[in-house]
C-alpha cells in the first residue's frame, strides 16, 4: 500500500486510529450490555464513554506494547490511562483478543465494501453512457485476435458492463458474508460472557452476531470475500486489455485521453502510450495475489491459532486500497476514453469484405449445396483476399461456380452491414433491462 496507488477514503479505514476507534467502541458497547445485564456497574460502563472524544495516542500504544507485546493489551492500558484504572475495571470483562480483532476486522471490511460498491457503480456509469453512445458504432470483432464478424463498440462496452454488474452482486454477497461480529470469549462458548453482549455490540456496528464462532470468526467467509475481490480484478484487467488493444499504432479504435502537456517516452517524442490500462493490468495482478493466501487462512487448529493474522493485516489494506484505486482509475479512463469510429471501419475494410464469408457460406448451403462444398467454394476465394489482396466480393461475383447458385444481387447482399446489427437493440435491452 504506497501513496501512489491509494485514495485517502480507503487508507483512512486501515489507519491505526480508525482500528483503535473501532476497538473502542466494541468494548464501550460490550459494558454498555454488560451494565444492562447487571453484570457490571452501571457507572464504569458510562466512564468508558469518556473517551468517546479523546483522540488515543498512538505513539503511546505502540510504546507500551513494546513492552507487553500483545497489541490489545497495550491499548486496553492506554484506554485505561485516559478513563482511569478503576473506571476501566471491568473493561473486556469475559472477551478475548479475538473478539476485537475479528470484529474490527469485519468491520473495516464491510466499510471498504462499501467504497468499493462506489467505485463500480462509477465505473457501471461510465460504461453504460459509452456503450449507449456507442451502440450503432461498427468495429470488427475479433478472435484469436483476428478478424472474426462486425459488431459494435456499444456491444463492447455492454458486455463489460454486464460482467462488472455481475461482479457487483457478487460483492454485495461478499459484503453481507463479512458482516459478522462475535464477542464470544475465550474458544467461543460463551462462557464468561452472555450471548446478548454480542448481539447489542454487533447491532451497534450494523454486523450481526455469527452463528457460531470458535475464537475466531470462521475464515471461510473471508477467502470468499477476497476471491470476489480478485474476480472483479480480474474483470478490470479484462476491460483494461481490450484498450490496450485498441490502442495499438495499426489497430488505433480508441485510446486513453492524452492531455496537454503530457509526455509519453523520455526517448521517443510521438509516443502516446497506454500507460494506464497497462498499470490497471499490474494492479489487478497484486489484488489476485491475495486469493490464494486468504483461502489457505480457512485452516486454523483447533478453535484457532493466529497464521491467519500476518496475511491479513497484509492484504486487508494492500488489496482494498488497491482495487479502490483501480477501480476508480478504469472509471475515469473509460468516461474519457477517445474513440475513432473511422478507424474501426477502415480497419473492418482492410481485407475488403472478407468478414462476411459466414453469410455467402450459409446462403450456399440454403441453396442446395453441401456444407462442404459450399465451405470449399467460399475459402477458395477468401484465400485469394488473404494472399493477393483482392477484393472478397469481386471474387465472388467472377466464381462461375458460386453464381451458379447464387444470382449477382444476391451475393451483393450478403455484404450489407445491417444484417449484422439487427439485434442490438434486443442485447441492450437484456444487458439494461430497458
Amino acid at each position: 500500500m504506497i501513496p501512489r496507488y491509494a485514495r485517502p477514503e480507503m487508507t483512512a479505514i486501515w489507519s491505526p486510529e480508525t482500528k483503535f476507534r473501532i476497538w473502542y467502541e466494541i468494548e464501550a458497547h460490550a459494558c454498555d450490555a454488560q451494565a444492562d445485564l447487571g453484570v457490571i456497574p452501571l457507572e464504569n460502563a458510562k466512564a468508558v464513554w469518556n473517551a468517546k472524544e479523546v483522540p488515543f495516542d498512538v505513539a503511546r500504544i505502540d510504546e507500551i506494547e513494546a513492552v507487553t507485546k500483545h497489541d490489545v493489551i497495550a491499548f486496553l492500558t492506554h484506554l485505561a490511562e485516559i478513563i482511569g484504572n478503576d473506571e476501566a475495571r471491568f473493561v473486556h470483562q469475559g472477551m478475548t483478543s479475538s473478539d476485537v480483532l475479528d470484529t474490527t476486522f469485519n468491520v473495516q471490511l464491510v466499510r471498504a465494501a462499501d467504497l468499493l460498491l462506489a467505485g463500480m457503480d462509477r465505473t457501471l456509469t461510465a460504461l453504460k453512457a459509452r456503450a449507449l453512445e456507442h451502440k450503432d458504432t461498427v468495429r470488427i470483432g475479433r478472435s484469436h485476435g483476428i478478424h472474426a464478424e462486425p459488431t459494435t463498440m456499444g456491444l463492447t462496452f455492454a458486455r463489460f458492463y454486464a460482467e462488472m454488474d455481475r461482479g457487483r452482486d457478487r460483492l454485495r454477497a461478499a459484503r453481507a458474508e463479512i458482516a459478522t461480529g462475535a464477542i464470544s470469549g475465550a474458544v467461543g462458548t460463551f462462557a464468561n460472557i452472555d450471548p446478548a453482549v454480542e448481539e447489542h455490540v454487533c447491532a451497534q456496528l450494523g454486523l450481526i452476531p455469527e452463528p457460531i464462532s470458535t475464537q475466531v470468526i470462521p475464515r471461510d467467509r473471508h477467502a470468499m470475500f477476497f476471491a470476489t475481490l480478485g474476480v472483479i480484478a480480474s474483470s478490470i484487467e479484462n476491460i483494461a486489455t481490450e484498450i490496450r488493444h485498441m490502442q495499438r499504432t495499426e489497430v488505433l479504435e480508441a485510446e486513453e485521453f492524452f492531455s496537454k502537456g503530457q509526455k509519453g517516452s523520455s526517448a521517443m517524442p510521438h509516443k502516446r502510450n497506454p500507460v494506464l490500462t497497462e498499470n490497471l493490468t499490474g494492479l489487478a495482478r497484486l489484488v489476485r495475489m491475495a486469493v490464494i493466501p486468504a483461502m489457505e487462512n480457512v485452516t486454523l487448529w483447533h478453535e484457532r491459532d493466529i497464521s491467519h493474522s500476518s496475511v491479513e493485516r497484509m492484504i486487508g489494506p494492500d488489496t482494498t486500497v488497491t482495487l479502490d484505486f483501480a477501480l476508480n482509475r478504469l472509471a475515469s479512463v473509460i468516461e474519457k476514453l477517445v474513440i475513432y469510429p473511422e478507424n474501426m471501419l477502415a480497419n473492418m475494410n482492410k481485407f475488403r469484405g472478407l468478414v462476411m464469408s459466414q453469410r455467402v457460406l450459409l446462403a450456399l448451403t440454403q441453396a442446395g449445396v453441401s456444407r462442404e462444398e459450399s465451405y470449399r467454394l467460399v475459402q477458395r476465394n477468401a484465400m485469394r483476399v488473404w494472399e493477393q489482396g483482392a477484393d472478397f466480393q469481386e471474387e465472388l461475383l467472377s466464381d462461375p461456380d458460386v453464381t451458379a447458385v447464387l444470382s449477382h444481387n444476391e451475393i451483393i447482399e450478403k455484404f450489407d452491414l445491417g444484417y449484422h446489427t439487427k439485434h442490438v437493440d434486443t442485447i441492450f435491452a437484456r444487458v439494461f433491462k430497458e
